[in-house]
């Protein structure tokens, strides 16, 4: 890792003292990200981010929660107020792709002047409509492109976003089974 001050809007000296902070105190790395969710009506929901646990304490530094909202689009019986959750799902994607790309660019010292991702995902209704037990509600395919131009060669790019997939936590969470519990709050 380089030592510059800031390399593609990363401080990259604190993300240096935050990898050998974790490095001497592993629990430091453990967080959970918390959500609220509430239906609207129709197709349209509300759900709020504020505090979360992480480095080793609870977080305070988020003054109001961020609103995220989900919606469908008039064929599936919406409003268009917003993305539907399978959109929003290809938007994590590309946010934690963008968020890994950027920040070890920098830790290695390539400067980016941009980068972009394409997505696309293929889903039959039949799932999610429970009209086929053979059908999976969900995505049956995602792809994903990006263009990037930065001071790096094209093998150092491809070698970059190969270690970029293999640390992503939301295409982690897409490639392998995570569990879930699902329960009646009293």
């Amino acid at each position: 890792m380089t030592s510059q001050a800031v390399v593609n809007g990363v401080d990259v000296g604190q993300l240096v003292a935050t990898v050998e902070a974790i490095k001497a105190n592993p629990d430091l790395a453990r967080f959970t990200f918390r959500a609220t969710s509430e239906w609207v009506t129709g197709g349209r929901s509300r759900t709020e981010i504020r505090g979360f646990y992480g480095a080793g304490q609870e977080d305070t530094s988020r003054a109001r929660p961020f609103v995220l909202e989900g919606d469908e689009p008039p064929v599936l019986l919406g409003t268009n107020a917003a993305p539907n959750a399978v959109e929003a799902v290809l938007h994590a994607l590309a946010s934690c792709l963008a968020v890994g790309f950027i920040y070890n660019a920098a830790a290695r010292g390539i400067k980016v002047e941009r980068l972009q991702f394409a997505l696309e995902g293929d889903l039959d209704l039949r799932g999610f409509l429970g009209l086929s037990d053979r059908v999976r509600p969900g995505y049956q395919k995602i792809r994903l492109s990006y263009q990037v131009k930065a001071d790096a060669p094209r093998e150092e790019i491809v070698a970059l976003c190969d270690y970029v997939q293999k640390t992503s936590p939301v295409l982690d969470i897409l490639r392998n089974p995570v569990s879930v519990s699902v329960s009646l709050a009293d």
